[in-house]
């Protein structure tokens, strides 16, 4: 466990803990500023938009260096762009459109320190023997998810004592922490001179990539798989509006969820590395769906009818899909580490996670087009079953594409690449893995920005 191992897991830390003010979030857009079910989801939507041009930020840090650095400078300016942003969320932000600026500042400031510390992932990640891989990938969301766990209650908590804007202050003291230990990542400095030339070489090693039939085609799918639409905005003004759940009730639900996040790694890095990811992706699609249409008894109300409270309900049934959702994404996300060549590190691996960021948004959208077409509002549910059997169905679509996948497991070795080079294996084997930065799923009450 040297300093540099615990600065970069306190940066995953850290993106956990800033799960503090989700909750203070979604209560602030809806009672504070007012905000339908549908421009609660449109706006949050707009606000995941920065995870969508990672690769930008890639570029950057490869070809760019500051001050002789390419890693470390841009982790202690996301640190004080995150501090500011959630400073302003405390104190000036009166409006919606002011609220989603800040907020998608705050989630640019993650963003951008994510791609770093991913890409410092990547380089120590491609040093792991075959048989331990994926294991700093899982010790890293591992850490992130500890962080949610630390702050999950909390947030909700918070809210039963004091007002969104002091948790909003809270929060702002946590990301002048990544700025802190920035410091402390080892980093040699950068002789020679970043030049466009620097990124056009960049730019036409990811285009040799991402061209490659057995990059795009898994890319394909794994973007229609995340971009169908959600409902999660409408489902959490129905939990407070309709069903009066409390911030602290929701913060226990938050609690659950980032418990059931880590037992999704211990399962995924115990028993299912060997698994082959079609498998993986078949059955967790389907059992989260079969699983998803337990929503309909809380929206019915026909759980209290068999004996079952609505909060114990929730319970149970956020835990259940949170730990199918962790499943499903894990080999993606061990996978893609694995793949990545060398100097392009930051890049590479920002445009595959961005693949997936960019189908959340549009799954955002296309969740406030039919919250907004079916009439589902802050004190209307009537159809609120309809759009949930319709989200939830949705998400078998991409089912019948799956032999786009490759056919190997996190553990395995692609077919395609035992003849090749080291550098030929990469690029054929890039699509075999895209970073999900949202498990599958609904977890009540919470609005959040990928993360």
């Amino acid at each position: 466990m040297s300093l540099e191992l615990t600065a970069i897991l306190s940066v995953y830390f850290v993106q956990g803990i800033l799960g503090l003010a989700r909750l203070a979030v979604s209560f602030f857009l809806k009672d504070d500023l007012g905000l339908t079910p549908a421009e609660v989801a449109a706006l949050t939507g707009i606000a995941s938009a920065p995870w969508t041009i990672k690769p930008l930020f890639g570029f950057l840090s490869d070809g760019f260096p500051l001050f002789g650095y390419r890693r470390r400078p841009y982790l202690v300016l996301s640190g004080f762009l995150g501090t500011a942003s959630w400073l302003a969320m405390a104190t000036v932000v009166n409006t919606g459109w002011a609220a989603i600026v800040a907020i998608t500042l705050s989630s640019l400031s993650v963003a951008v320190g994510d791609v770093i510390v991913d890409s410092l992932v990547v380089e120590r990640a491609r040093r792991e023997s075959q048989s331990g891989a994926g294991s700093l990938q899982s010790l890293a969301w591992g850490a992130a998810a500890l962080g949610g766990l630390q702050t999950a209650y909390l947030g909700g908590l918070l809210l039963e004592y004091a007002d969104t804007r002091f948790v909003f202050g809270v929060t702002a003291t946590f990301p002048i922490v990544v700025s802190g230990v920035a410091w402390l990542i080892a980093e040699d400095p950068v002789t020679e001179t970043s030049t466009w030339q620097v990124i056009g070489g960049q730019i036409k090693q990811l285009k040799g990539a991402i061209t490659k039939k057995v990059i795009w085609m898994p890319a394909l799918f794994l973007f229609l798989w995340q971009a169908t639409p959600t409902a999660d905005a409408a489902f959490f003004f129905f939990t407070t509006n309709d069903l009066g759940f409390e911030p602290e009730f929701l913060g226990r639900v938050r609690l659950v969820t980032s418990i059931a996040s880590l037992i999704g790694i211990g399962v995924f890095q115990r028993f299912l590395k060997a698994v082959p990811f079609r498998t993986i992706f078949a059955w967790s699609t389907v059992l989260s769906t079969v699983l998803g249409f337990s929503m309909l008894l809380l929206v019915t109300h026909t759980n209290r009818a068999i004996g079952i409270g609505d909060e114990w309900f929730s319970l149970g049934d956020s835990l259940v899909l949170t730990v199918m959702g962790q499943i499903a994404f894990m080999p993606v996300l061990v996978l893609s580490a694995r793949l990545c060549p060398v100097g392009i590190e930051a890049t590479l691996f920002a445009l595959l996670m961005s693949i997936l960021n960019l189908a959340g948004l549009l799954s955002h959208e296309l969740g406030a087009i039919l919250t907004h077409w079916l009439g589902v509002t802050e004190t209307n549910f009537e159809n609120l079953w309809l759009l949930v059997t319709l989200t939830n169905v949705s998400t078998l679509l991409p089912l019948p594409l799956l032999f786009l996948l490759p056919k190997t497991s996190s553990q395995g070795e692609d077919e395609v690449i035992s003849s090749k080079t080291l550098a030929e294996s990469q690029a054929a084997n890039l699509a075999a893995v895209v970073e999900s930065e949202e498990p599958v799923g609904i977890a009540i009450g919470a609005i959040e920005p990928n993360a």
